[in-house]
Order: structure tokens, then sequence, then C-alpha cells
């Protein structure tokens, strides 16, 4: 088989079966989708296709879930993690998501249970990322019971960095680690060694704060509760480790306007059709700095210098409003900028913009003055730079905190509205002020 790319790529399933999941899931991902939907089913053959599925992207797993035969996809993901099938389920239409629950109903019913109960969960959420795969023993059995216990389920569960204590009614009572046990006296009770201050999550807590969660403890895995305490599940490392980088790239991906269904080997004429839009969105805001360009033709014509600063003073805007976005989008991600602190870094960042101009105009009033030997010109470069960067502190700071109060995403469209304020503005100030003192310029 040849990848997307044109190299030839070995694919015997019985050998792929023998190598890391994340490995075949990368060959899958390189594989035009015809080729791999038939790899996946020679996989799925020799019980490997889960595992790879488990490694890819969940949008990429569900497409080629969508080309295989019903019964087949329903057994793939039968095998794999709930937490991760119910993610593939998320990108997949509704109906389908039925007819395959509905399938799997008759196969295996407890599995196809869980996944409609995770399925409830919002993906982006502590119940959505969380597995029902975790280890939970009785408070009253000793430590010898216990470690029994723990060799038999070790096999279906999804980790075992900790143990979950729990009532006859399922309510979380404690936690102790593996350690914990291996030196315990084996007649020694659960309950005697278990620690019951326990850090949980809720199912409706939101993926930023379980990530923030995870950065704040250290912990490998949290157990999720419902209000009456009853353990539902655990989030592990690698479920937010997945998310937050997922999260991350999308918002990357959104800063810089590339749609985040775009790869490297994405083929050109789709590259074209996700990147287009969003140029011609650029053009329309560049015609529009433009249009205040042209409205100082004249001035232009009969001062040609401020032409030379007009790239400097809307370029070094637009950086410093990135910074501005960027520092203000990374805290709200992190939890970092509560509504009621809004106006003070608005006002944080107008003052550091009105600092930066000073710095930075002074560097560039000099130039002027030294270049042409006219300090007016001087003084009209330095006082555009000031105000262009005072405009692309606020501004900067207001995209975020403005599309987060319209709860949209704070990294939506930032740098197409933030250049459109600084070059607009920027331009604006150069010419407006070059008008104003045309007479000793």
């Amino acid at each position: 088989m040849r990848g997307r790319n044109g190299e030839t790529l070995a694919l015997d399933p019985q050998e792929l079966a023998k190598r890391h999941p994340a490995e075949v899931a990368e060959l899958l991902h390189r594989l035009p989708e015809k080729e791999a939907v038939e790899l996946l089913r020679e996989l799925y053959k020799v019980r490997a296709a889960a595992d790879s599925l488990e490694e890819m992207d969940p949008d990429e797993a569900a497409e080629l879930l969508e080309e295989l035969p019903q019964r087949e996809a329903t057994a793939i993901l039968s095998r794999m993690e709930p937490d991760d099938a119910v993610d593939v389920l998320e990108e997949l239409p509704r109906d389908v998501v039925e007819e395959i629950l509905g399938h799997l109903q008759t196969l295996d019913r407890e599995k196809a249970e869980i996944l409609r109960q995770l399925f409830a969960y919002p993906p982006d959420t502590a119940g959505g990322l969380m597995s029902p795969e975790h280890v939970a023993l009785p408070a009253d059995i000793t430590v010898h019971e216990a470690i029994e216990r723990l060799r038999r389920v070790a096999a279906e569960a999804e980790t075992i960095y900790y143990v979950y204590v729990v009532n006859e009614a399922g309510r979380l009572l404690g936690v102790l680690s593996l350690r914990d046990l291996v030196f315990a006296k084996p007649s020694t009770r659960v309950r005697e060694i278990m620690r019951p201050e326990v850090v949980t999550l809720r199912p409706e807590m939101s993926a930023e704060e379980v990530a923030q969660a995870f950065d704040k403890y250290g912990y490998l895995a949290f157990p999720v509760v419902d209000e009456a305490g009853k353990l539902l599940g655990i989030v592990t490392m690698d479920d937010i480790l997945d998310t937050v980088i997922l999260r991350d790239t999308e918002e990357m991906y959104k800063m810089v306007n590339v749609p985040r269904e775009e790869r490297v080997d994405t083929p050109w004429y789709e590259s074209l059709r996700l990147r287009l839009p969003w140029l011609y969105i650029n053009l329309a805001t560049a015609f529009l700095a433009a249009s205040v360009v042209g409205a100082f033709e004249g001035v232009i014509a009969k001062i040609s210098a401020l032409a030379i600063f007009m790239p400097v003073v809307a370029g070094q805007g637009g950086n410093a409003g990135m910074q501005t976005v960027t520092i203000v989008t990374r805290g709200i991600a992190l939890g970092e900028v509560p509504p009621g602190r809004a106006l003070r870094i608005l006002a944080k960042e107008v003052l550091l913009g009105l600092f930066n101009g000073l710095a930075v105009g002074f560097v560039v009033g000099a130039v002027a003055f030294v270049w042409k030997h006219n300090p007016f010109l001087g003084l009209v470069a330095f006082l555009a730079m000031v105000g262009n960067m005072v405009i692309a502190g606020l501004v900067g700071a207001s995209i975020p905190l403005g599309l987060r109060a319209l709860g949209l995403d704070p990294a939506l469209a930032s740098s197409v509205i933030l250049t459109t304020f600084t070059d607009t503005l920027g331009f604006f100030l150069l010419l407006g002020l070059g008008y104003m003192l045309q007479g000793v310029l």
C-alpha cells in the first residue's frame, strides 16, 4: 500500500498486531481512507483494531468506522475503553450512534448501558472524560482480600494507580495507593489504612477545571462522584492530556484562522477549500485599512516619508496586541480570569500599552528625526506609535474577554479582529497627525 504522500508502506496485519497501537494508528492516518478501511478490517480479524483506534483522533476514527459494516464497527467499539469509545461516538451522526448502540445491546448489554450513560455527558466535562472501569473495594475487607480482588480485576480496570473504597451503596469513603496495600499487614482492614480526605470531581465540571485539578494536585487520576458522593468513574492523566492537547491545537488554529480539520498531509485542494474563506475575510479587513490610506492619499503624496512609517506603526501594534490576546486567552483557559477581574486586566493592558508605546515610540521618533532631519516628523511617528500601542493593549484584552462574555470561544478569529483595529487605527493616527501638521512637515 501507499501512503497519502506516495511512500510505500508494508502492512502485514499479523506483524502490525505486535507493534504499539500508536504506531499502527499513525499508519492508518497516513493511508488514503479506502486503504485505511481495508487495513482496519484486517486488523479487526486479528483483534488489533480497537487498540489502534483508541490512539487516533476521535474524528478520524469515526470516519473509518462509518465505512465499516455495522457488525464490525460495533464489535470494534465494544472492545475499546468506554471513554475512548464514547469520544468516537460523539463524532458520528446521531442515527448511526443509535444503530450501533442498539446492535451492541444484543451483543453486550452491560457495555451498551455504560456507553449510553457516558454519552449523556457533554464530551468536554469530567463526566464525558471519565472511565467507569475503576477499582472499588469495600471498607471492611482485609488487605489480603483486597490484593486478591485486585489480581482478579486488574485486566479489566483502566488503571490501578489508586484504589477507591466505597460502602454498600457505592458512596466513596476513601482512597489508598498500591503502596499502601503492599506495605500493610495482610490482616489489616482496608478502612484502617485508607485516606478519607479525597479530592473529587463532579461530572459537570469543565475540561478546563479538570485540567486545573491535575495541575494543582499532581495526581495521576481523580474520582468522579455525583451529588450523593456515589463513585461514578475516574478521569486519568492521559484522558485530560489528550483533551488539553486537542483544545490547545484548536485554539492555536483559531487564532490564525486555520480550520481544525486540516493536517500537514491534507490534499492541496481540500486545504484550499478550508483556508480560502478566511483569506477572503482577511482581504475585506485589508481593504478597510486601505480605505483609510486612500482617504489621506493627498497627504502621502506631499509627505512621502509618512509611507515609510506606516508598516512600522501598524506592525508593532499588531505584535503587541497578539501578545495581549495570547496572555489573556491563556489566562481564561486556565481559569485565571474570573469575570470580576475583566476591568482590572483591561486597565493593566492599557497602561502596559502606554509604556510600551512610549519606549518604542521614542526609538521610532528618534529614527525619523535623524533620518529626515525633521523633529515634527519624529513627533508624528512617536505619537502614532504611542496611540496604536495603547489601542493594541485595549483591543487585545477586549477581544477574548468580549468573546467570553458572549459565550463564544475567546480564541475565535482573534487575529482578524485585532489586525483590523491595529492596521486601520494605526494608519489613521499616523496619517491624521501628518495631515494636521503637514504645514511643518
